[in-house]
């Protein structure tokens, strides 16, 4: 008889997770290396990376008990994000660095980097080769991409919640 417990996982497949993970090396990377040594933002910073990153796999795993907190989770990672976010804006800010726009000669580049399969390779190169401005504003463009998955991904685990249930009304379904 099979079981009516879906199979939770797969996280590491999602392309959303894949982004984080780079979002979370190179924030690490970028934390030690553009701020001081005892700065609580390199904490805040890495906790932040680290928390998009660790919900979606905690989200994942949760999933086949739980889809509310598998959305909760989720959201959770989206958030981290955010204010991950926020800090590189604050960053390029206090730093009278810019934040590039559709308008910046080097923006199209950056987003389509982002975007290619080589990013995924090549970032370890990364960490001592960019500026403390391109570091941001490429990091800027993940996250952006991450949240727009993670959305769109909140927006498939409510359809699926509306349509499936919780598990008590799988476990119902099971039984009858």
């Amino acid at each position: 008889m099979p079981g009516f417990l879906p199979h939770g996982g797969g996280y590491k497949k999602l392309k959303v997770y894949q982004v984080t993970e780079i979002i979370y090396d190179l924030t690490y990377h970028f934390a030690h290396r553009f701020y001081a040594i005892g700065d609580r933002t390199i904490d805040q910073m890495v906790q932040a990376a680290r928390s998009g990153k660790q919900n979606i796999a905690e989200g994942s795993a949760a999933s086949s008990t739980s889809r509310e907190t598998e959305i909760k989770l989720t959201n959770v990672a989206k958030a981290s994000l955010e204010e991950l976010l926020v800090d590189y804006e604050d960053y390029l800010r206090v730093n009278g660095l810019c934040q590039w726009n559709k308008h910046h000669p080097r923006y199209a580049q950056m987003l389509a980097y982002a975007k290619s399969d080589a990013l995924t390779i090549e970032y370890p190169t990364l960490y001592d080769r960019l500026n403390g401005e391109e570091y941001c504003n490429l990091c800027i463009t993940l996250i952006n991409q991450a949240t727009y998955m993670l959305r769109k991904l909140l927006d498939k685990q409510q359809q699926a919640f509306v349509e499936q249930g919780g598990i008590r009304e799988q476990m119902t379904r099971a039984r009858l």
